[in-house]
């Protein structure tokens, strides 16, 4: 059954994005139909995680053309948690811009439709070149959203975080497509199963991945490559932000997880750039923090950090370090989107996000506070939520392969998110010192009155949900550490996957 399902996870936000595109005078309709196809994949995804939680390994022969020249689609235990999350995620953003009025365009349920099927094709290939397309088919519609979504209309600023993203991306794309190319020129192919191991055997092909791997560092925001996502991100609307923030560079990073454990085999001789590399992301995303003065900018730098905990545990390569990496993952994609979601329902109640415009005027925020605050704690890695148990498992497999330098980073940078987010915490959501309430106009040059009205529960409900989601799996942390294991166990020893695709 999975396996007539896979392909549906791809054809069916097509469909989607057809429909929508001819009914796009008909906002209801295309709505609906949205909606409708965004529970589908989401509960489509839970089905896949039940299917491939003890190991199974599906990968459909589409149109019955044999490997190697099929389009292959294949599924385990890591590509299906992502679908899962992805599509639970991809849902939540929507229902925010739809509250917030950014989703009004009628040209946005057509631009979301396309963006999921790039996401779950992304997700679901097993051939290099078809992984470009997806990113590509996930890539194309998110410009149009940046550029109907702009939160500053028209403004320098605006305008240059949309270009930058567009330049960069496009850039990282011909690099990707390069390395492609030469891989194979170098391997006569571009199949996984059919590249399995050949890095070890050929350093040509070593050569030719390592700038596939590259080019998907790039998309993913690695340090030194990483300003392009700390400029643009802020600049779009709040609700487009967090559907970024857990998609695009996550991706990547299920990239560079793949391509490493099938074409690389987990070749230990490279770890310790990564080891580097993805140290200095850890520190410096969580320093280029402190001198922002946003909320978006703030936890977009904070969000360059967390990339480099995400990927250490592959430079790790062992099972422990990749399950805590997978972990670290889902986590990571789950809280990032609330404390976007928290800042952009206070934004689309204020008009800003600049902390000293907010200073003392939204203390009596319960709900958003609450939800903000979770999360924040989440990030920092303090009990019992999920980020807890990701930075321990994490930090235990890095004291396992003895790299005390990345054990006193993970701490180090651990300690100054915490007080990142406090001081967006004291800002934002402290009472004043007087216990007044926040003054507000009433009318156009109205006298000010004592008046307060509360973000409404609607527009502060997806931050809420997302946090109470980390909290759950930080109190039933071994459920997900159990499937991120599975996971794990898939990239150790890929015999499985890539016996599946040569079939």
């Amino acid at each position: 059954m999975i396996d007539q399902l896979l392909t549906m996870f791809v054809a069916l936000p097509l469909l989607g994005a057809g429909i929508s595109a001819v009914l796009s005078r008909r906002p209801r309709a295309t709505l609906t139909l949205l909606i409708s196809v965004l529970v589908l994949n989401a509960v489509g995804g839970i089905l896949l995680v039940s299917g491939t939680a003890g190991g199974e390994v599906y990968a459909p022969r589409v149109g019955d053309w044999p490997a190697g020249i099929s389009i292959p689609f294949i599924l385990d235990a890591f590509s299906a948690l992502m679908i899962m999350v992805s599509g639970g995620l991809i849902l939540i953003a929507v229902v925010f811009a739809l509250l917030s009025g950014t989703g009004r365009h009628r040209l946005f349920p057509t631009l979301i439709f396309a963006l999921t099927a790039g996401v779950n094709g992304a997700l679901l290939t097993g051939d290099l070149f078809n992984l470009f397309i997806f990113i590509e088919v996930m890539l194309i519609p998110s410009y149009g959203l940046l550029v109907l979504a702009r939160r500053d209309k028209g403004t320098s600023r605006s305008v240059t975080g949309s270009r930058i993203y567009v330049s960069f991306n496009l850039f990282a794309s011909s690099l990707l497509l390069a390395g492609i190319g030469f891989v194979y020129g170098t391997a006569g192919s571009v199949h996984l199963g059919e590249l399995a191991g050949a890095a070890q055997e050929s350093p040509h092909v070593a050569a030719a991945t390592a700038l596939c791997l590259a080019a998907l560092s790039m998309k993913a925001a690695v340090v030194p490559v990483h300003g392009w996502l700390s400029r643009s991100y802020p600049t779009t609307s709040p609700a487009m932000t967090a559907l970024f923030s857990a998609l695009h560079t996550k991706i990547a990073i299920y990239g560079i997880y793949r391509l490493y454990a099938v074409v690389y085999d987990g070749d230990t001789r490279h770890l310790w750039i990564g080891i580097v590399v993805f140290s200095a992301t850890m520190l410096v995303g969580v320093l280029g923090a402190v001198g922002e003065d946003r909320m978006r900018s703030i936890l977009a730098f904070h969000m360059v950090s967390q990339i480099g905990y995400i990927l250490i545990g592959l430079a790790l390569f062992t099972p422990l370090g990749l399950a805590a990496g997978i972990f670290y993952l889902i986590h990571n994609m789950i809280v990032k989107m609330s404390l976007f979601l928290s800042a952009g329902a206070i934004e689309s109640r204020f008009g800003t996000d600049r902390l000293d415009d907010l200073r003392g005027r939204i203390g009596r925020e319960p709900v958003l506070a609450v939800a903000f605050g979770v999360a924040a704690f989440s990030l920092a890695g303090l009990p019992p939520f999920s980020g807890f148990a990701a930075k321990l498992s994490l930090v235990w497999a890095a004291v396992d392969q003895a790299q005390w330098a990345v054990v006193a980073i993970a701490l180090v940078t651990s300690l100054l998110t915490l007080m990142s987010m406090l001081k967006i915490f004291n800002a934002v959501f402290a009472p004043t010192f007087t216990g007044a309430d926040p003054q507000e106009p009433l009318g156009d040059g109205g006298a000010a009155v004592r008046v307060y009205r509360p973000t409404s529960l609607g527009l502060a409900a997806p931050a809420v949900v997302l946090a109470a989601a980390t909290l759950v799996l930080g109190l039933g942390a071994q459920a997900l550490l159990g499937l991120a294991e599975v996971a794990a166990d898939g990239l150790v020893d890929t015999t499985r996957y890539v016996e599946a695709l040569m079939r």
